[in-house]
């Protein structure tokens, strides 16, 4: 007759499952706590398994911290980057689309707390900014003003100051997660975060079309 209670530690009965585990929790710790204060004993407590376990997997804290944004954000901005190569339409419609899977695939889950992290302690970890920077905000940023280029040649955007608008197009997303991790939890007001980033597009969109622009993007 089998028991009907598993009695072996979380640790051995879900081998296969330790490193998501550990990410997991890595990942409620740093957005809860931040980067100092994350402690690896604690992060190996939430997980259920024993601090040597997770030393199995990582050697230390900012090698933790670095899986987190390689299997929680880069992977993100690989399919957008896949999604820019083989978009067809309008490019406004695809700047458009690009922003709005951001937020929902980033901006609106726990993750975007990382992105948080990164802007708050990055003076006092200038290794791992590097580190971010080098994988996440380059990326990011050559994938926004590959979009704009794009645009411009194809007659679809108007000329512009390509390096200067993709920082105008990123500061809204870093201002909604500022916003949600710090001001939101305490008093969210009437601020909808994808009704936000339609009526900035809206804007920033009107703004890029030429003048005699013959062909409206489609409608949000």
């Amino acid at each position: 007759m089998e028991c009907p209670f598993d009695t072996k530690p979380r640790w051995e009965r879900r081998k296969d499952a330790r490193p998501q585990e550990l990410l997991a929790a890595a990942i409620d710790l740093f957005v809860e706590r931040g980067f100092a204060s994350t402690r690896l004993e604690d992060v190996a407590r939430r997980a259920g398994v024993s601090k040597g376990t997770l030393y199995l997997y990582f050697e230390n804290k900012e090698e933790l911290f670095k899986a987190v944004v390689r299997t929680s954000i880069v992977p993100v901005i690989g399919e957008a980057e896949s999604s820019v190569a083989e978009f067809e339409g309008h490019s406004a419609d695809l700047l458009r689309k690009v922003m709005m899977d951001w937020w929902e695939r980033i901006g609106a889950n726990k993750v975007s707390g990382i992105v948080k992290l990164v802007t708050a302690e990055a003076g006092n970890f200038p290794e791992l900014a590097k580190f971010y920077q080098d994988e996440v905000i380059n990326r990011g940023t050559r994938m926004i003003s590959s979009m704009l280029e794009r645009g411009i040649k194809r007659g679809e955007f108007r000329q512009v100051n390509i390096t200067q608008m993709t920082q105008v197009l990123i500061a809204p997303m870093l201002m909604l997660v500022t916003w949600k991790h710090s001001i939101g939890p305490c008093e969210r007001g009437d601020l909808e975060p994808p009704a936000f980033l339609a009526t900035f597009l809206d804007m920033a969109l009107h703004g890029l079309l030429p003048a005699c622009a013959t062909a409206e993007p489609t409608a949000a």
